[in-house]
């Protein structure tokens, strides 16, 4: 055999053979091996909601500003807060779901408490009173079961795990920046401190974590939203309202806090508007628009849904509505 033909027949078996591996290579008319099925990609996460829309609306028996909102299993309970005339109630009306209906009385007419519920039980902290800020916890059907540090109204109340953290308020002298944690039979404990003190604010519990936005000074209404840490006893600044706003609520629904309404320094309007803020980064966009202008609303998220009650609106009328909210 010739020389040429000796090396292309030895190239050709070296092609055959494979680089480097043990196997000899599939014939070219064999088909190619079908490619292993790919695994399916885990399904990703839903985004978070952006937007609300108003799903339902109904009227409570009465119309109420700054009620104090609890979730007791499926039921929202609205507890006291200041009636048309300014005055103080002590009524705890049943608002989610079904028709609002009055349940039971408090031990007092109180308002701008802060309400929270923990195994079953309803708890309200401090609040107003025609006497000014009382201190009391009350457990609702119990009465009064302790006392918080200094008498105190315009407070926030969060549950947080097995625990309710109470946020801010007012002695009547100063706004506080303290965050106390709650525990039955336990003696209340301090776990942060705001980075100033604050009333009017909203806040609501993002996981282990709470976020406080807006809120009063005393003098000036404030733009900052903050993160409270209550593991770490931290709370620090992670955003800013496009403007300061006070007398607002908020919820957080789907991994996002929506902001409701509210209004600036003393004599501006209430406003329309709803926020969206992203839970981990502060981002806030603009999440649509309420059907008429509050502050001193009350707001909760329950059954996918958030609960927004009665409020001030800008003409100055006391709303009887109860709105809910839903994802667009």
């Amino acid at each position: 055999m010739p020389r040429r033909q000796l090396i292309t027949g030895a190239l050709f078996a070296a092609l055959a053979c494979g680089c480097g591996s043990g196997h000899a290579a599939a014939p070219r008319s064999s088909p190619a091996p079908a490619s292993p099925a790919r695994a399916a990609s885990p399904a990703r996460a839903a985004a978070p909601p952006t937007a609300l829309r108003v799903v339902a609306s109904r009227r409570l028996p009465a119309g109420v500003q700054l009620p104090a909102l609890a979730l007791r299993g499926r039921e929202v309970l609205a507890l006291g807060g200041l009636d048309a005339a300014d005055a103080s109630v002590a009524g705890v009306v049943r608002v989610a779901p079904g028709s609002a209906r009055s349940l039971a009385t408090l031990p007092q007419a109180v308002h701008d408490a802060g309400a929270a519920a923990l195994g079953g039980r309803v708890y309200l902290f401090g609040g107003g009173t025609a006497a000014g800020p009382t201190g009391d916890i009350v457990e609702l059907g119990h009465g009064a079961i302790g006392h918080l540090p200094e008498p105190s109204s315009d407070l926030e109340a969060v549950r947080v795990g097995s625990r309710i953290l109470v946020i801010g308020g007012y002695t009547g002298v100063q706004p506080l920046a303290s965050v106390l944690a709650f525990t039955p039979g336990r003696p209340l404990r301090r776990v942060a401190t705001l980075p100033y003190g604050v009333r009017y604010a909203a806040a609501a519990a993002a996981g282990k974590a709470v976020l406080v936005a807006g809120g009063t000074d005393g003098a000036h209404a404030r733009d900052e939203i903050v993160r409270v840490d209550p593991a770490a006893h931290r709370a620090r600044r992670i955003g800013r309202l496009p403007a300061p706003l006070s007398h607002l609520t908020g919820a957080v629904l789907g991994g996002t806090l929506f902001l409701f309404g509210g209004r600036g320094d003393q004599g501006a309007q209430a406003r329309r508007g709803i926020w969206a803020v992203d839970v981990r980064t502060g981002r806030v966009r603009p999440a649509g628009r309420l059907p008429v202008a509050l502050s001193d609303a009350s707001a909760i998220a329950a059954g996918g849904r958030i609960v927004l009650v009665g409020g001030r609106t800008a003409s100055g009328r006391v709303s009887d509505r109860v709105w809910e909210l839903a994802a667009r």
